[in-house]
């Protein structure tokens, strides 16, 4: 099936005559970019690369494409800044799970001000978010900001605040360790480690490099509320993200301990797409009320 992120994807890849210049600029993996264009071919059944080596063109098939494609995407922009009253009609909000709690309330409020609004709220990983918002299917996301700062082309990016990178350790733990630094904590107790393969987990791992703080494995998983849940058990010691309104300094069982000054930062922000109005003016409501909440 042809889809507006493929044409979005051809036209980066005819432009830069690269699959890999093409997926930086996407923020995509060089086989997620690969991986669209064999399904484009498919759709339109025709050969429209010819491949020699690193560099990728068009072929005449391809060639006669390429201005069809940019009217289809020149609509499609069109018709996405047509005016709307922003607050009127669905709207789907997305969110990585550590900001959901927060955005709830906001959006709680929003619904208030303005009853004609229908939101739906989904919680998803802040690559597979930004995937949804580029193809439309979320029209806003709160996600975590990538270690590059990259963001595919047609996204506007509205940070909404950050959050030092802290160790997280169960207040016993701290009290009962001899001159108790993160280092000698984590050489006597177990790490929960967030997963590895999402924007925050990467910038978990950022911050112990930069810390220069060895660790000894235990878990990887995949929720900050979780392992913050198993350090008050007292399973193990952790590096997150101090979440925004977590409160987790007044938590009795807790010790939130810096791991390196300034700190490392996580940015969570707010995307959308470009020509969207509507979408832009209830981002700016959002934004606006977060700050309040």
């Amino acid at each position: 099936m042809l889809t507006l992120r493929m044409m979005k994807t051809f036209r980066l890849v005819a432009q830069t005559g690269s699959f890999a210049a093409a997926a930086e600029r996407a923020a995509l993996t060089q086989a997620a970019v690969s991986l669209q264009m064999r399904g484009l071919e498919d759709a339109v059944g025709q050969r429209l690369f010819d491949r020699r080596g690193r560099q990728i063109t068009l072929t005449r098939q391809g060639r006669e494409l390429f201005p069809r494609i940019e009217r289809i995407l020149a609509l499609t922009a069109d018709l996405t800044a047509s005016p709307l009253d922003a607050m009127q009609g669905p709207v789907t909000i997305g969110a990585v799970v550590s900001v959901i709690g927060a955005l709830s309330l906001v959006v709680a409020e929003l619904k208030t001000a303005h009853p004609g609004l229908d939101v739906r709220l989904t919680s998803a990983r802040s690559d597979e978010l930004t995937d949804l918002v580029e193809q439309g299917e979320v029209d806003i996301a709160a996600v975590v900001a990538r270690a590059d700062d990259a963001r595919p082309d047609g996204l506007v990016w509205t940070p909404l605040y950050t959050e030092p990178m802290v160790m997280v350790v169960n207040r016993e733990v701290w009290d009962a360790t001899p001159d108790a630094n993160p280092q000698s904590v984590l050489d006597e107790h177990a790490f929960l480690r967030f997963d590895r393969r999402v924007r925050t987990g990467l910038v978990v791992e950022q911050a112990l490099r930069a810390a220069k703080l060895t660790v000894t494995e235990y878990l990887e998983l995949n929720s900050i509320e979780t392992i913050v849940a198993l350090v008050r058990k007292n399973v193990g010691v952790s590096v997150l993200p101090l979440l925004h309104r977590g409160d987790w300094q007044a938590d009795p069982l807790l010790r939130i301990v810096p791991i390196a000054e300034p700190p490392l930062l996580r940015t969570v922000g707010m995307i959308h797409r470009e020509h969207d109005s509507r979408t832009r003016d209830i981002t700016a409501a959002i934004v606006g009320m977060l700050h309040d909440v």
